[in-house]
């Protein structure tokens, strides 16, 4: 009779955990017979001829022989990458030809640094920005080349599983074949995974977003599915040999976990719902309170998506605790609206405010819409502000919602709403101290008995301002004054919170070219007092969204250097909130944002 070890049971990875994979019988000796691929072919290659221009590869990998030539993606003698598992400590390499040939401009560019574990999920990674050309192995920036090359299309198939040749169609001429499976794979243009930045690998099923040119290998039962509308080709040498077949994948367990069965079936124990349970071996619960138990959902909301600005309606949304990409929510029903703030509860967001326009009159609005947050849909109708305002900032407890300050009008009020019960908003009082918007508006500040509000512009601009101040949920009135940030470029930063620390990460200066800055602060919410020095982002930014839950804090988006352009980004950067650090990377949103509100089912105001 095993202990029951709940961290390793397939599921708690939920609706988004990563569900399958392909299956591949090839054969690593040259001139072979037993070969199988997945082919890309005729028009449907022509969004991966990327030339000169940038482009990100990923996918997850479980090598399950001693192949010297692994192949896992070829576009002829074009671009190739493989997996060498006999060799160079179990490399990634990547092959880049500088014609229609066997010269290479960049040749077995291998992933030092980094190691591929055989019988084990491994995620690889290939990204060129500019003329940096780099291998990344389970988020490790394993080597980088450099070189201007243009990549070389060919009339070949591209092929995910085999080496093609310089052949025509399904002439697989001279090939080697990946034995193993294949996970996840995806490739976009531009350059997601950057030289010398280390990353989280995401954990959940990878999602299509608008730059997504490929991406395939995630189906448990049918191999040849595609998300971007191409059709994938099962191809075999050999008559004989077995065509890649969809099998299933076990999300939860850790890079480098053993199997003697099924791919995924065993680490301690695993049940992944299709196969046996097996009782010999130890389970152990994971670390934390039961009450949060599936919470950690994060809502990234509106805004604006690009430098130039556009206003967006959608809502997206992130699993806190696993990290990757964004997922697609809903929709605002009220119209699209930048400059805005968010409060929630455990089960409900409540979006608030914001401009309806990019450029003046600004369309200052008063409106709230609210979702549930377990569930995706669009947003519905909540009731209207007191004041109709932008740039406003949430805080939040399980039972109220706290909406304070704001630009044009200027104002210091306070709005309250009962989460649970949509209606119209009522004056709490006021903020206490200089600031009037531009606070910690991305996200929350909050525990179960008062709201944090800090940084943000001073009422004679261009004047940024480090002062927090708080307000009390059970009492209306004025805000009371609680300390400093550590510094001034607090105009439009970011706060999340656990319930006992508060973080307020990133921010710019009101002054121009209104930098951003990369600093992380944190405070002790019960106790009135300046702010320490907690870390600092990996990416310095401004106008970001947050999210939290009782781990950890999310950024989101923003604007970035250099300034003055400060353009949108979509990186999302995480903090262990208890322990003092810099940012991690977390993952990425849909698309470039900014401007938008952040909130979640599990911030510390819901302790």
């Amino acid at each position: 009779m095993g202990i029951l070890r709940t961290d390793r049971i397939t599921g708690l990875g939920g609706a988004n955990a990563i569900k399958g994979s392909v299956k591949f019988t090839g054969d690593a000796s040259s001139g072979t017979t037993k070969g199988v691929s997945l082919n890309i072919t005729g028009s449907d290659k022509d969004d991966l001829n990327f030339a000169g221009n940038d482009f990100t590869f990923e996918a997850w990998v479980f090598p399950t022989a001693n192949i010297a030539f692994n192949p896992v993606y070829c576009q002829a003698w074009g671009l190739q990458i493989y997996i060498d598992t006999t060799s160079d400590d179990n490399n990634v390499k990547i092959y880049v030809a500088s014609s229609d040939t066997s010269s290479y401009a960049i040749g077995g560019a291998t992933s030092a640094n980094g190691t591929i574990k055989p019988d084990a999920w491994n995620h690889v990674a290939f990204s060129r920005s500019g003329n940096s050309w780099t291998i990344f192995t389970n988020g490790t920036a394993a080597t980088s080349s450099t070189s201007s090359q243009s990549l070389v299309s060919s009339n070949a198939d591209y092929t995910i599983g085999i080496f093609n040749s310089i052949g025509s169609g399904n002439d697989l001429g001279s090939y080697f074949g990946f034995n193993g499976y294949i996970s996840n794979l995806r490739i976009r243009t531009g350059a997601h995974y950057l030289p010398s930045t280390n990353f989280t690998p995401p954990v959940g099923e990878l999602q299509k977003t608008s730059d997504t040119v490929l991406l395939c290998c995630q189906s448990s039962a049918d191999s040849t599915k595609e998300e971007t509308g191409k059709t994938l080709v099962p191809t075999r040498k050999n008559t004989n040999d077995k065509l890649p077949t969809a099998s299933k994948f076990t999300p939860n367990s850790p890079v480098g976990f053993s199997t003697t069965t099924d791919v995924g079936s065993q680490y301690g124990s695993t049940f992944d719902g299709f196969g046996n349970f097996a009782t010999s071996t130890y389970m152990v619960p994971p670390g934390g309170n039961t009450r949060e138990r599936n919470r950690g959902r994060g809502l990234i909301g509106q805004g604006s998506n690009t430098s130039s600005p556009s206003n967006v309606k959608a809502i997206s949304y992130i699993e806190i605790q696993s990290g990757g990409t964004a997922f697609d929510f809903g929709d605002s029903t009220n119209g699209s609206m930048y400059a805005m703030t968010a409060v929630s509860s455990s089960t409900r967001a409540v979006f608030a405010g914001g401009h309806t326009s990019q450029s003046s009159p600004y369309g200052n609005t008063n409106l709230m819409e609210f979702v549930t947050i377990s569930t995706t849909a669009n947003c519905i109708d909540f009731g209207d502000l007191d004041v109709a305002a932008a740039n406003r900032v949430g805080a939040s407890n399980q039972t109220r919602g706290l909406i304070a300050a704001g630009y044009s009008p200027n104002t210091r009020q306070i709005d309250k709403i009962e989460i649970a019960t949509a209606g119209d908003a009522t004056d709490y009082g006021d903020l206490d101290n200089q600031g009037f918007y531009g606070l910690n508006s991305g996200g929350m500040v909050s525990s179960s008995t008062r709201g944090l509000y800090a940084g943000g512009s001073g009422n004679s601009a261009p004047t940024a301002i480090n002062t927090i101040t708080f307000s009390l949920f059970s009492t209306s009135g004025n805000s009371t004054d609680f300390g400093d940030l550590t510094h001034t470029n607090g105009y439009f930063n970011v706060g999340n919170s656990n319930g006992t620390r508060g973080i307020f990460m990133g921010g710019g200066d009101w002054d121009s070219p209104y930098p951003a800055t990369d600093q992380i602060d944190y405070v002790t919410i019960a106790s009135a007092g300046n702010a320490i020095d907690f870390g600092s982002l990996n990416t310095a930014r401004y106008n970001a969204m947050g999210a939290s839950n009782s781990t950890r804090g999310v950024i989101a988006g923003g604007r970035i250097n250099p300034a003055p352009s400060l353009p949108a980004t979509n990186h999302i950067e995480y903090i262990t909130i208890s322990s003092a650090g810099n940012g991690l990377n977390f993952g990425e949103l849909i698309e470039q944002e900014r401007s938008g509100a952040g909130c979640s089912d599990s911030h510390g105001g819901l302790s």
